[in-house]
């Protein structure tokens, strides 16, 4: 796992990345951590995808109020209302504009690398950032192949910027796992998404895990579903290589 830094319009983003040994090249993914940023279990996650034969970046999009490590949000706990207005401040900020030109940041500087294998990159969000994986295969439908959210939330709301809406211009393949215990995305939220991803006639596959949590494939926490958890590497493996690979 090495340490890189991205230079955007507005400053540096700090991120974190592992390729497989080798010379590659080897396609990417940008794997967008909850919001607890990046820390040692998604540096595991990261790791574990990339020995299926990818590049697997992890971006701080935060970096706009400080790098990771000045953030220190993986000590955070949403049952914390300083911790939950904290965050709601930080995700407010990423407006779609900064979204855009950050996601064009990253893929800019993975289409520079010898290693990296274009020309299509996937992405992968967890809890928060399900909807701007959504978001950057929207943005950049020529870029991103595959799309994977898991345990993603607010998908589908009345907002009118709200994920669901965008679906109709995504070119990528699109995964969604859902648990069914889950306040961000509840089935009525499912339903809409579901229906948005009908009617915009993307290739994509939604299913609901009951009895999970929201949060069940990140591993150390409380709503850690061992079994779901390995369900969910294997819909991403299958994604990324159906999509990435060929």
């Amino acid at each position: 796992m090495q340490d890189v830094d991205i230079k955007t319009a507005d400053g540096v983003m700090d991120a974190k990345w592992v390729r497989p040994e080798g010379s590659g090249p080897w396609p990417a993914v940008i794997m967008i951590p909850d919001a607890f940023g990046i820390r040692p279990v998604f540096e595991d996650m990261a790791r574990r995808l990339s020995k299926s034969g990818y590049v697997v970046l992890l971006p701080n999009v935060f970096y706009r109020e400080g790098p990771t490590s000045k953030l220190d949000l993986a000590r955070g706990s949403f049952a914390d209302e300083a911790f939950r207005k904290r965050f709601f401040g930080l995700a407010g900020a990423l407006t779609p504009e900064r979204l855009k030109m950050d996601a064009g940041a990253v893929l800019d500087f993975l289409a520079r690398q010898p290693f990296v294998k274009g020309p299509k990159a996937g992405v992968a969000g967890y809890c928060f950032s399900g909807g701007l994986a959504v978001r950057m295969g929207a943005d950049f439908p020529d870029r991103i192949g595959a799309v994977a959210s898991s345990h993603g939330g607010r998908l589908a709301t009345d907002s009118p910027d709200s994920p669901h809406r965008r679906v109709n211009q995504v070119k990528a393949e699109l995964y969604f796992g859902h648990a069914d215990n889950d306040n961000s995305m509840p089935a009525d939220a499912i339903r809409t998404l579901e229906a948005a991803l009908k009617d915009a006639g993307v290739k994509y596959r939604s299913e609901l895990y009951p009895g999970a949590q929201h949060g069940y494939s990140v591993a150390g926490t409380p709503a850690f579903n061992a079994e779901v958890a390995e369900t969910h590497w294997k819909r991403l493996e299958d994604l990324f290589g159906r999509t990435l690979k060929a």
